[in-house]
């Protein structure tokens, strides 16, 4: 009993102590969380990297059952999207999401004016600054935007798996609103993720952080909307 409740605690402690700080955070943090001794923390998960792999599988398949039940429960393409958005931020769980997910390529303008979709989303092993645009930078060039964050390199199958599942919903409430012309042609699965994880900010007052949330994403689901040509 003991044994369940003290992982109990460090499971909402890691979530919390990640939320707040990112991955980086170290597991004296963790254990201070959940009022453990570290070693009770390191018995349970032998590495951090077991630790976080947990914190955000469980984080990636509860955004995607937030996405299920949008597309399940909302008839209209927009309510759907904007419902899935709504729970994701209000549950906080962008900040926790695994590096897999949130690595998105960014395609800049071709010479014709078009715009690539970003490439597929891929595992990516460290979490770097991002790369802006360089001066003279040839068309069709890919550059990369990562989120910054001190994340753990290791990645297996089930993760992918579980983001593979994520990737798949969220597009298909992309795609639902774009068809419908609801959302820009521009939009892509990748800004959908970046907005939730973005959207979330971490405030020491629960009331504000809730306030905040709203209002950003209110802001950002506005840019996110397609406008009828004047």
């Amino acid at each position: 009993m003991d044994a369940q409740r003290n992982l109990e605690h460090v499971l909402r402690a890691a979530r919390e102590v990640f939320g707040e700080l990112g991955y980086g955070a170290p597991m004296e943090d963790v254990a201070r969380r959940a009022r453990v001794g570290v070693g009770t923390v390191y018995r349970r998960f032998p590495s951090k990297d077991v630790l976080v792999r947990r914190i955000a599988e469980e984080e990636t398949a509860r955004l995607t059952e937030q996405a299920r039940s949008a597309l399940g429960q909302e008839d209209e393409p927009w309510s759907a999207l904007s419902r899935f958005l709504r729970m994701s931020v209000a549950s906080g769980a962008g900040r926790l999401l695994p590096p897999q997910v949130l690595r998105v390529g960014v395609d800049v303008e071709h010479e014709d004016g078009g715009v690539q979709a970003p490439a597929q989303i891929q595992p990516q092993p460290q979490a770097r600054v991002p790369q802006q645009r360089q001066p003279g930078a040839t068309g069709g060039q890919l550059h990369e935007l990562r989120l910054v964050e001190q994340l753990p390199t290791a990645v297996d199958e089930k993760d992918d798996a579980g983001a593979a599942a994520l990737l798949d919903v969220v597009g298909r409430l992309v795609e639902r609103a774009r068809s419908a012309g609801e959302l820009r042609a521009d939009v892509t699965v990748a800004d959908v993720l970046l907005v939730i994880a973005t959207a979330a900010p971490s405030l020491p007052d629960a009331a504000q952080q809730a306030a905040a949330s709203s209002r950003l994403l209110d802001i950002l689901l506005e840019g996110l909307r397609s406008r009828p040509v004047a």
